[in-house]
């Protein structure tokens, strides 16, 4: 046993390796379609504001600022003051800083370690001592010196290289965290600045839904009074008009809600409103949508490479850990001079030197270093794990949207044929009143029905909009082609595997 150990330390030493497994890329997936059933082109619903159909390019690449493809300078401009004043993503970039120069600052670990020391002691020898420093035999003497110490650790077993290892990852990890708040941050503003647009058309159309209703009800309370109708049609038409009035409030709620939103999200306070604003018909819906490969998705969204990083972080660790439990080799060596006087220090006979070399290894330490080993195997595992749960969650992502893409063409064509279908009944109860042959309540009942139709085809509008944003944020958002965040792309490359108990891998 003893023989074996000494061969595996020595086969250690001579090669320079570092203990514990080396870090592999994870394998891309090996699927080939993010839904079940197949994509198509979605429907057109031509003349009306996102009613563009909107093709799948299979193996397209995201454009740097994909927000672009809406066409809008007020979206362009929110989405900008938004980069340059969010709190949120200038603490990301100050979290990167401080992870990049925590790795710089293990790298010294590489170097040898020089300390240079001064000392001044004024020093007093006991009466009858055997031996008094100075020549003279006197007991009351200054003591002056000046030195150099160097010291190095020869990194044997890569315990230095595992450690820098580990925070270069976590330096990748915060890098990808941070790019991953930028392309949050983008399609939040985007996605709340249609909610925004929205919302203020609903609210426009349901104020002018209740004006119809109150003028509807005036109308049949002076027909209830003359016997023209029932109690029964006025409450009717009462309930309706309290139902609109009730919808009144939360939308101006959720109004509001989105204009504070939207400010902060661009690092502005509440009260001091967005940059910009824009309708619906302002927004031209982007008609070619590229769509990543699978084998791509996992290379491209922040969050993967994030969890990635993260799994390598904690594969380094391993290796830490293993490296603790072996020998540890020092070298130092210091030089200086001690003198009586100032002017006596660094002159002929003053000066001293000595070299020295440790060597350490851990034999009992209650077991403190196998079970932190051990806990390190653990953490790596659940890595592994939430780096798999992160790649299924991105890939459920993109199919949702996906899926609501297709779904929401659908919607809006519905909506669109409800809007029409309501356009020409109004047009006709006005032609009737007009030439005596309706009365003055089918022309605002027409009214009512427009109006309802309109507010269904808003929403089906912003939702198409914002699922286009959320395919955009989906696909990873074209971080890569931007030279502010593609910077030092350095990720890993190929498969990775479990450590197993045992392992001394380099």
């Amino acid at each position: 046993m003893i023989r074996s150990s000494a061969a595996v330390l020595a086969s250690l030493l001579l090669a320079g390796c570092a203990a514990g497994p080396d870090f592999h890329r994870p394998v891309a997936p090996a699927v080939h379609d993010y839904t079940a059933a197949p994509l198509t082109t979605t429907a057109a619903t031509p003349g009306f504001p996102g009613g563009a159909p909107q093709h799948f390019r299979q193996g397209g690449d995201i454009p740097a600022r994909w927000w672009q493809l809406f066409h809008s300078q007020p979206l362009d401009r929110l989405i900008r003051q938004a980069l340059a004043g969010n709190p949120d993503l200038k603490a990301a970039q100050a979290a990167l800083l401080a992870a990049r120069e925590n790795a710089l600052a293990g790298r010294g670990a590489y170097y040898p370690g020089v300390d240079v020391g001064v000392s001044a002691n004024r020093q007093q020898d006991p009466p009858g001592a055997l031996a008094p420093v100075p020549s003279s035999n006197a007991s009351l003497y200054n003591l002056l010196g000046a030195q150099v110490n160097v010291s190095y650790m020869p990194d044997v077993f890569g315990l230095n290289r595992r450690t820098v290892e580990s925070l270069d990852a976590q330096a990748q990890a915060a890098r990808y965290e941070m790019i991953a708040t930028d392309m949050a941050l983008a399609a939040n503003v985007a996605v709340t600045a249609i909610q925004v647009a929205s919302l203020r058309e609903q609210l426009k159309a349901t104020q002018q839904l209740a004006g119809i209703d109150a003028h509807v009800l005036s109308i049949m309370r002076y027909q209830l009074a003359k016997g023209y109708v029932g109690r029964l049609d006025v409450a009717a038409q009462e309930a309706q008009l309290a139902q609109v009035n009730a919808a009144l409030p939360g939308l101006r709620t959720q109004l509001a809600q989105q204009q504070h939103r939207l400010a902060v999200l661009a690092g502005r306070f509440p009260s001091e409103g967005a940059a910009a604003t824009f309708t619906l018909a302002d927004l031209a819906l982007p008609r070619e949508l590229p769509l990543s490969l699978p084998s791509a998705l996992v290379a491209q969204r922040p969050d993967v490479l994030q969890a990635e990083a993260n799994l390598h972080a904690a594969s380094a660790q391993v290796g830490v850990a293993i490296a603790n439990r072996l020998p540890n080799l020092t070298l130092s060596a210091d030089a200086g001079s001690t003198a009586l006087t100032i002017g006596r220090v660094f002159t002929a006979g003053t000066g001293f030197w000595g070299l020295g070399a440790a060597l350490a290894a851990p034999i009992f330490e209650g077991g403190s270093l196998r079970h932190q080993e051990r806990a390190a195997r653990a953490a790596y595992t659940q890595a592994a794990e939430q780096y798999r749960s992160t790649v299924l969650a991105a890939f459920e992502d993109v199919a949702d949207t996906l899926t609501a893409l297709q779904q929401d063409a659908q919607a809006l064509q519905a909506a669109a044929a409800a809007d029409r279908a309501a356009g020409v009944t109004l047009d006709l109860a006005q032609r009737q009143w007009k030439d005596g042959y309706a009365g003055y309540l089918a022309v605002l009942s027409a009214e009512q029905a427009a109006l309802q139709a309109r507010i269904g085809l808003v929403q089906a509008q912003a939702s198409r909009y914002a699922d286009t944003v959320a395919l955009f944020q989906a696909l990873g958002g074209g971080w890569w082609h931007r030279a502010d965040l593609a910077q030092d792309d350095d990720a890993p490359a190929a498969s990775s595997t479990l450590p197993t108990k045992g392992d001394h891998e380099h």
